[in-house]
């Protein structure tokens, strides 16, 4: 099965890492926790979810994984500033691996500079960012461009799962 980076820090969006790791965990993929500091525990924003970062950007390669989730909230505004972060989430586009992107998620991608000519969605506030990227915003639950998945928010959970698992099968 795969093994799949789930890059966050502090203020995540809870559901967006728990709901999408306890699927891919029950199909017998193996989630690691990457952050920009290694045995930090950071906190999820609305339950305050606490999860311990496994690795740091700066210590993992694309090439150890099968996939990235990025979960939303203000955590990938956050990781925005570190060049570790924005390099790790790049390659993984600039390789073709499957990306999970949900709600804020695409602003980690606008920094890392790879969205020009993809189509995508995410949360209703960064829509005029996913555009002034060069790429192509769809308001639907689920977006699959290539090894991108994108989803809008919370709500869109159970639609953007299935894309995933799909993806990852």
């Amino acid at each position: 099965m795969g093994r799949i980076a789930a890059i966050l820090t502090d203020w995540f969006e809870d559901s967006e890492y728990t709901e999408p790791v306890e699927a891919f965990e029950k199909a017998g993929h193996t989630v690691v926790t990457v952050g920009p500091e290694a045995g930090k525990t950071v906190t999820g924003k609305k339950s305050g979810t606490e999860v311990k970062i496994e690795k740091s950007a700066a210590e993992v390669s694309p090439e150890d994984f099968d996939a990235l989730l990025i979960p939303g909230g203000f955590s990938p505004d956050k990781l925005r500033v570190d060049e570790k972060a924005v390099a790790f989430a790049k390659n993984f586009m600039e390789e073709n691996k499957p990306v999970f992107a949900i709600c804020h998620a695409p602003q980690l991608l606008i920094t890392a500079d790879v969205l020009r000519g993809r189509t995508l969605t995410g949360y209703t506030s960064i829509i005029q960012d996913i555009k002034n990227a060069g790429a192509e915003f769809v308001d639907r639950e689920v977006v699959v461009d290539g090894n991108l998945v994108s989803s809008r928010n919370p709500g869109d959970l159970p639609s953007f799962i299935e894309a995933c698992l799909k993806k990852l099968s």
